[in-house]
């Protein structure tokens, strides 16, 4: 009889300890799901925040803006100062028109860093038709703003092409956007009109 008490005993004591090992193994796996919802959930949010970046806003004029600066570089590329300088000033008149209340307080920052810098640039090309170099200067400097400006706006519902010129701003080098992927040099124009490469395409 004691052999059996015994016998019992450690069968009970067997079965506990398996029984132990069962919910400590369910207590790692519920832990492992908990962590592996817990990944997921925050990687969708990561992925969401990051496609929602460069939220579009109907409200701002980016397309206008951006058409504005494309026949800007259109006409430099054709060595047409004249050209230039009325899409400079139709630039500055799209800015004008810039409902400041329409821009998200996000993306107001970005804006005010970069909106007096493109209208400035804008009024100097609009003002000196006929000197095409000055325009050119202004151009380069206003390509860096623009580039900015589709960063936060985005590109106006258009592939845009990023594009680089090793040559211009003095041997510097400097970027300008195009809405086709031939390149049409703004800073060279008729002397080296294929002189760059696309560096970005942005859609």
């Amino acid at each position: 009889m004691k052999n059996i008490m015994i016998g019992v005993a450690i069968a009970a004591t067997t079965l506990a300890a398996c029984n132990n090992g069962n919910d400590k193994t369910t207590d790692v796996k519920n832990n492992d799901i908990n962590t592996d919802t817990s990944m997921a959930m925050h990687q969708q949010t990561t992925d969401t925040t990051s496609s929602q970046s460069v939220a579009t806003n109907p409200a701002f004029p980016a397309k206008e803006i951006i058409a504005g600066y494309l026949q800007l570089k259109n006409a430099l590329a054709k060595d047409n100062s004249q050209d230039a300088a009325a899409a400079g000033n139709a630039m500055v008149a799209t800015l004008a028109k810039v409902d400041m209340k329409t821009i998200p307080e996000q993306q107001m920052k970005s804006y005010m860093d970069v909106a007096d810098d493109i209208k400035e640039h804008a009024e100097h090309i609009g003002a000196n038709g006929g000197k095409i170099e000055h325009q050119r200067e202004h151009f380069i400097m206003m390509s860096k703003d623009i580039a900015d400006l589709v960063k936060t706006f985005g590109n106006g519902g258009q592939t845009l092409y990023k594009d680089f010129c090793p040559m211009a701003n003095d041997g510097k080098g400097a970027i300008w956007l195009s809405e086709v992927k031939e390149i049409k040099n703004p800073y060279l124009g008729s002397k080296m009109p294929d002189c760059g490469t696309v560096k970005e395409t942005i859609k």
